[in-house]
């Protein structure tokens, strides 16, 4: 989401920021060029109108500051007015204490992601220790009862099943349930349609009247642009929405929904969905959206997702293999597979500061770690503990296990050992220790 918008903006972070001058026609001339790049990612017109206006008028009117050149101070200014924009702070989920029960209820479109989404949102809300329960109130699509519990069981969340075909009574049920089975966390998916319409806005509201929520969420596919934009007016008047959750956030769309809907709804997005896996829902940070779209990465979020693989005695043990040279093949396979834990190669390059619109996807090759991967499964225990033992007639059996070629096995070795000696420096920087302990929460070896 958002590439084509990243890549253009990227590329005028790199062209300005670091100009030592900037007059006020190379700020006009940058200006248009945001203003082409927001129309071309579908963001509403009056959105960008505005956005361009604040812009100029806050980068002309600023103050020098010393010893940040006049480009970064621009920089600064587009990156301020996107953290607007975009909401300002993180919206989190107004959610009651695990004391009382808290209603969720989830609307939108059929195939938005709705009944998807719902079970993604009681996942994370298990994760942070509260007991959630999915009520199955879509009663219209076919067999959607049977997919939301289908994907409670893989969440390890419960389901409400009712009886009848008359959703509030089944919501009205499952909320008497829910108080005498001790749920803290009811949520509620609905029932969608392919168009908005009066029939599915008179049933939302008697179900909103049936359960009281705290949170009424629109999911909406990001994929339909500027109508996403329109289907949240619409739901918002008539049911009053405190939020909006992206799906399909990760798709490669233009992305004017997820930069417009705050300015023209008012409701913030608080959450996106970055992958089809049930744990691939994000919570909608605008500080971080805003960096990766101008190219500067989010190492917040890269480390946070590290951190779901790794816990921070692994992350002492490792560093003690890299720097006392016991780091082996099993460990390169354990690291490839958390890093397809934490997302595609692509998602993760997003994140790092530098590497975002400046690697070419199109070197980015996920297929040569499969190759990579299986020649590490093609090698017997001992030699993926000491790859020194592999001679030619072992090489060339890799090779035949893993469908490649002698050469390369040969790369991939010589790659591993150069890796190995460039990690090895790195573990025994003294500030790369400390970086490591600082992103790891700790102040000390644990």
């Amino acid at each position: 989401m958002l590439e084509k918008l990243s890549g253009k903006l990227a590329d005028l972070v790199r062209q300005i920021g670091g100009k030592a001058n900037i007059s006020e026609k190379n700020i006009q001339d940058a200006i248009d060029e945001i203003k082409v790049a927001l129309l071309e990612a579908d963001v509403n017109l009056r959105v960008v109108r505005r956005f361009v206006n604040q812009t100029a008028e806050e980068a002309l009117g600023a103050k020098v500051v010393r010893s940040v050149t006049p480009g970064q101070q621009f920089i600064k200014v587009v990156y301020d007015r996107l953290v607007a924009l975009l909401g300002g702070e993180h919206q989190a989920l107004a959610l009651k204490g695990p004391d009382a029960v808290s209603v969720v209820l989830m609307a939108g479109l059929q195939g938005s992601g709705k009944t998807t989404t719902a079970a993604k949102l009681a996942l994370r809300l298990k994760e942070q220790g509260r007991k959630p329960l999915l009520v199955a109130a879509d009663l219209v699509r076919p067999a959607a009862v049977e997919q939301l519990a289908v994907l409670a069981g893989k969440a390890g969340v419960d389901v409400y099943r009712g009886e009848g075909t008359d959703p509030v009574r089944v919501v009205e049920g499952a909320m008497d349930y829910a108080r005498r089975s001790l749920y803290d966390t009811v949520i509620v998916d609905t029932s969608g349609r392919l168009q908005v319409d009066e029939g599915l806005m008179a049933e939302l509201v008697r179900i909103r009247d049936a359960c009281s929520p705290d949170e009424t969420l629109l999911v909406a596919d990001a994929m339909t642009g500027q109508n996403a934009v329109d289907i949240a007016k619409t739901f918002d008047e008539r049911i009053a929405l405190t939020g909006v959750i992206l799906s399909k956030f990760d798709s490669d769309t233009r992305g004017g929904a997820a930069l417009s809907i705050r300015s023209v709804t008012g409701r913030p997005v608080k959450f996106i969905g970055v992958s089809e896996k049930l744990d691939g829902l994000e919570p909608f940070h605008p500080d971080r959206i805003a960096s990766r779209i101008l190219g500067m990465g989010d190492v917040v979020t890269l480390v946070e997702k590290a951190q779901k693989t790794m816990e921070v005695s692994e992350a002492f043990a490792l560093q003690e293999k890299l720097a006392g040279e016991t780091f082996t093949f099993v460990d390169l396979l354990d690291q490839y597979r958390r890093m397809r834990k934490m997302g595609s190669l692509r998602s993760l390059v997003e994140l790092i500061p530098g590497l975002a619109g400046a690697v070419d996807e199109g070197k980015i090759d996920e297929e040569e770690m499969r190759h990579e991967e299986a020649m590490i499964l093609s090698m017997t225990p001992s030699e993926r503990l000491n790859h020194r033992i592999i001679g030619p007639g072992r090489r060339a059996r890799i090779a035949r296990g893993s469908g490649t070629s002698a050469f390369a096995v040969n790369r991939f070795i010589r790659k591993f050992e150069k890796t190995c000696l460039a990690m090895k420096k790195a573990s025994r920087n003294p500030k790369y220790q400390a970086r490591l302990m600082s992103q790891l929460g700790v102040t000390g070896k644990n």
